[in-house]
């Protein structure tokens, strides 16, 4: 590669491809998501928010254009169809309003990282204008977030209806094998994301908290067993190859750091989730010693998400050296 491939702009309308890819991605869910919603509230904040993707595309695609710039077509129809390493929402279909909201919190958690870190390649890049925009839209993905945090009630009353026949017993289990599936998939991107951190910090932070990680599956495991289930062993599987293949999507990446950081960001908030659904489905099912254990590990993963969040600047900082270095 020249020089020239790693001058501020070229590095500014790479990132503005990035996030128009997680737009349209955005799109395809935010166009499904009222359907499946369950809850005539919890549809309407879907529907709202579409309004507002339709125009974050819009405004991005322009920016791009103003640069002298187009959308990337690959990048594009990755992300319809899944892309930007956002493997494990194929993996563990939203196919409840629960798990619905559970993933659209997480999204909207990857979308804020996605345009803190383009505000940071846009102040590098001494680009105002872009710089503005990205501010403007992570404050309305922030928005979003917490709309959806504020629904977790509502998600896991619709998902228990949408479930029927089921007694609330069995209902637990499958939220307690769920859990367990997701920190299966965590275990391989913290073991992963250590190997091609690229930063002391990062790879310190990922070998912290995947001896949290560890602890948490010993207690999910540990309440699986005392009430008679057992993990799903092919949900498992899936979701630990899924965490593998993210980490060979990350590696191939010239910033890596940044990326990675945004994106384990967003993973944070996909347990935090599957753990907001777990308590909640625990108390209703009165088992108390299963709602502490989801309240113990909720706190964890909420914890490592605002460490990853103050470390956006210097994983930027790390992977735009490493770029110009390239």
């Amino acid at each position: 590669m020249t020089h020239h491939e790693h001058t501020p702009q070229e590095k500014l309308i790479k990132h503005l491809t990035d996030v128009h890819s997680i737009e349209e991605q955005a799109l395809v869910q935010m166009r499904r998501a009222p359907r499946i919603a369950g809850d005539p509230k919890l549809a309407q904040i879907f529907e709202q928010h579409l309004g507002e993707t339709e125009e974050h595309e819009e405004r991005v695609r322009e920016r791009l254009t103003a640069l002298g710039a187009e959308t990337s077509r690959v990048k594009d129809a990755a992300g319809k169809a899944g892309g930007f390493g956002m493997i494990f929402f194929a993996r563990v279909n939203p196919d409840t309003p629960g798990k619905l909201t559970a993933h659209a919190y997480s999204y909207e958690h990857m979308e804020l990282a996605a345009y803190e870190l383009l505000r940071e390649v846009a102040r590098k890049a001494g680009d105002k204008e872009t710089e503005k925009l990205a501010k403007e839209i992570a404050k309305q993905e922030g928005a979003m977030a917490e709309r959806l945090e504020d629904c977790f009630d509502a998600a896991v009353e619709a998902s228990l209806r949408v479930a029927g026949g089921d007694d609330i017993d069995k209902q637990l289990d499958k939220y307690l094998a769920d859990a367990h599936a997701i920190e299966q998939q965590a275990v391989a991107l913290l073991q992963g994301g250590k190997r091609i951190a690229g930063d002391e910090h990062l790879k310190r932070l990922f070998d912290e908290h995947l001896e949290e990680t560890r602890e948490h599956k010993r207690r999910l495991e540990e309440r699986l067993e005392a009430r008679g289930a057992s993990p799903s062993r092919l949900q498992d599987l899936a979701l630990h190859a899924g965490g593998l293949g993210i980490g060979t999507f990350f590696a191939a990446q010239p910033d890596t750091p940044g990326k990675l950081t945004g994106f384990a960001f967003a993973f944070e908030h996909i347990e935090a989730g599957s753990y907001e659904l777990l308590r909640r489905v625990a108390e209703r099912a009165g088992d108390r010693e299963t709602a502490e254990a989801a309240e113990a590990n909720l706190a964890d993963e909420r914890s490592m998400a605002r460490r990853l969040r103050e470390h956006f600047d210097e994983a930027m900082d790390v992977a735009l050296a490493g770029d110009v270095a390239g």
